[in-house]
């Protein structure tokens, strides 16, 4: 394991743990070119609809940081007792990683909960930047 992703590992645990001692938590971490790592949480809503992803707010620090993001993981556990569980990015997100390019590493969801990487070109061989000419 690189030491890079247990740092995001490490980072998500923490924020979890603070910001969520009891009951349900989750938190992403992701890693900008220049090895910052910039933690985020899902903002609490009263409807749904206007719900968010954990990772969001670390991207959007990353973007206002003018910073490419390298790594992003996403972490949640249902309670302060249960395991920590790696998410693989949703689709939406992976698109919001696409702005980086296909290099950028995102934790996966495996079934032994392993601490795995893949790249968004890896999750997204497809993807539909091809119809304009790009490769991912």
């Amino acid at each position: 394991m690189e030491h890079i992703e247990k740092d995001l590992y490490d980072a998500a645990v923490q924020l979890i743990e603070t910001r969520y001692p009891t009951g349900w938590g989750g938190a992403a971490a992701v890693r900008t070119a220049s090895g910052k790592i910039l933690t985020s949480v899902a903002p609490d809503v009263k409807n749904d609809a206007l719900s968010l992803c954990m990772e969001v707010g670390a991207y959007l620090e990353a973007h206002k940081l003018n910073e490419a993001v390298t790594h992003s993981l996403c972490l949640c556990r249902e309670d302060e007792q249960s395991e920590f569980l790696i998410l693989s990015p949703c689709g939406v997100c992976q698109e919001r990683l696409v702005h980086w390019g296909g290099d950028v590493k995102a934790a996966i969801t495996t079934k032994g909960n392993d601490l795995v990487f893949k790249t968004i070109r890896e999750l997204m061989p497809h993807h539909w930047s091809l119809v304009n000419g790009d490769v991912l």
